[in-house]
C-alpha cells in the first residue's frame, strides 16, 4: 500500500492530480507542468519533496563512515555544509546518489532518494557495522517533512518569513531558523537548476509551512508543483535521476559526475574500480542532446550512429521536450567516441531515425 506524506489532503485540496511514485501518493501536477516549470524559472515554486529518505550516523566516527561510503570528501566539509555525492558498490556503479549534511564532527545525514531509502538504508548501516567504526545508523526518514521552495524569488519569500539572514546562507549550506513558530532547517540546495531552500519541519507542522510559504508567495506568483515539473527542471540542468540516468550499471565517471569522485582521498566503497576505469579510458559517457528534427526522445529509446538505424550505439535516459528552450531535449550513454560536441546522432522514436546532436549541458544554467 502506497504511503502518504503528510501533505496529501492539502494537495488533493488544491487540485493536485495524484499518482504513485516511489511508493508514495505524489501531486505530478497542478495547473500543468509546463506552467508550474515556468513559474519556478521565472519566479517561486513549492514542492512537497517529503518522500525523500534521511538517514543519521552519528558517533565519534560519523565522519570516517561517511567518507567510507562516499566517492566525495565530507571531511573536508565545515559544520554547516552540504555536498552532493555517489554512493558506490565496489565494481563503481551507483548504489545512489544524495545530499551528506555535516551537522557536526560526530553527526552526518544523508538525504538519499525516495525509491531508495531500504536499500539504502541496508547498505549504509551493513557496511558501516562491518568496521569497527564508533558510528550508529538511524533511518529517520519518517521524523522529518520536507518542502522545496525554488526560483529566483525564493529567497525573498522565505526571508520575508524568518529574523534569521537567510539571504547571507551560501550555496550548499544549511541552518536551524523559524518560519513563524515553527523550527525548520533551510538547506540553499535544490534540484531545479534554480536557486532555491528545501526546508525541513517536523511532520506536524508541514500544512502549517506549506500554507505559510504559499501565502507569503502569492504576491510572486508562487505556484504548487508537483513531479512533472520537477523532472523537466532537473533535465534542463542536467540533474541525474537515479533508476533513469544512473543505477548499479553505469559508474560517476561514465554519468559526467567525475568531479564527485576524489581519487587522491582516503579510500572508498568503488575507489579500486573507479580509478582502473579511468586508468583505462571510458568507453562510454552520458552526454546532452537535442533533437534537429521532429519527435521527443524518451527514456529506453536507441540511439544510432547512422540514420539507417542499423547498430544500436546506445540508448537514451531521460528526455522531455523543454519549456525554456521549446525544443526537445535528452540525455543518453553513448560510445566515448560519439560523446564530442556537434556530433551528429539518430533516435529509434517509435520505428523513425530523428536527427539528434550532442550539445555541451547544462541546457540551461541560472542567471
Amino acid at each position: 500500500m502506497a504511503k502518504a506524506t503528510p501533505l496529501l489532503e492539502t494537495h488533493r485540496a488544491a487540485g493536485g492530480r495524484i499518482v504513485e511514485f516511489a511508493g508514495f501518493m505524489m501531486p505530478v501536477q497542478y495547473t500543468g507542468v509546463v506552467d508550474e516549470h515556468r513559474a519556478v524559472r521565472s519566479s517561486v515554486g513549492l514542492f512537497d519533496v517529503s518522500h525523500m529518505g534521511q538517514v543519521d550516523l552519528s558517533g565519534p566516527d560519523a565522519i570516517r563512515a561517511a567518507d567510507r561510503l562516499v566517492t566525495n570528501r565530507v571531511d573536508k566539509l565545515q559544520d554547516g555544509q552540504v555536498l552532493y555525492s555517489p554512493i558506490c558498490y565496489a565494481d563503481g556503479g551507483i548504489v545512489d546518489d544524495c545530499l551528506v549534511y555535516r551537522i557536526a564532527q560526530d553527526h552526518v545525514l544523508f538525504v538519499v532518494n525516495a525509491s531508495n531509502v531500504d536499500k539504502d538504508f541496508a547498505w549504509i548501516a551493513e557496511r558501516t557495522a562491518a568496521t569497527s567504526l564508533r558510528c550508529d545508523v538511524r533511518n529517520d526518514s519518517e521524523d522529518y517533512a520536507l518542502l522545496a521552495l525554488q526560483g529566483p524569488r525564493a529567497c525573498d519569500v522565505l526571508a520575508s518569513l524568518t529574523a534569521d539572514d537567510i539571504a547571507a546562507a551560501p550555496s550548499f549550506t544549511f541552518r536551524n531558523i523559524t518560519v513563524g513558530d515553527i523550527p525548520c532547517v533551510a538547506s540553499r540546495t535544490g534540484y531545479t537548476g534554480e536557486d532555491g531552500f528545501e526546508i525541513s519541519c517536523p511532520p506536524a507542522r508541514a500544512v502549517a509551512l506549506w500554507n505559510t510559504l504559499m501565502e507569503a508567495g502569492a504576491r510572486h506568483g508562487i505556484k504548487p508543483c508537483g513531479l512533472g515539473a520537477r523532472d523537466t527542471l532537473r533535465l534542463e540542468a542536467r540533474l541525474c535521476l537515479y533508476g533513469n540516468d544512473i543505477d548499479a550499471t553505469t559508474s560517476p565517471l561514465e554519468a559526467g559526475l567525475g568531479w564527485t569522485v576524489k581519487l587522491k582521498g582516503d579510500d572508498f566503497i568503488g575507489k579500486v574500480a573507479l580509478k582502473a576505469q579511468k586508468q583505462q579510458g571510458l568507453q562510454r559517457r552520458l552526454v546532452c542532446l537535442e533533437m534537429r528534427s521532429r519527435g521527443i526522445a524518451r527514456h529506453g529509446h536507441a540511439i544510432f550512429g547512422e540514420e539507417a538505424l542499423a547498430t544500436s550505439a546506445g540508448h537514451v535516459t531521460s528526455g522531455t521536450m523543454s519549456p525554456t528552450l521549446n525544443r526537445a531535449i535528452a540525455l543518453g550513454y553513448v560510445p566515448t567516441p560519439l560523446a564530442e560536441p556537434t556530433t551528429r546522432l539518430w533516435i529509434d522514436v517509435r520505428g523513425k531515425p530523428v536527427e539528434a546532436e550532442v550539445v555541451k549541458g547544462p541546457f540551461h544554467s541560472r542567471a
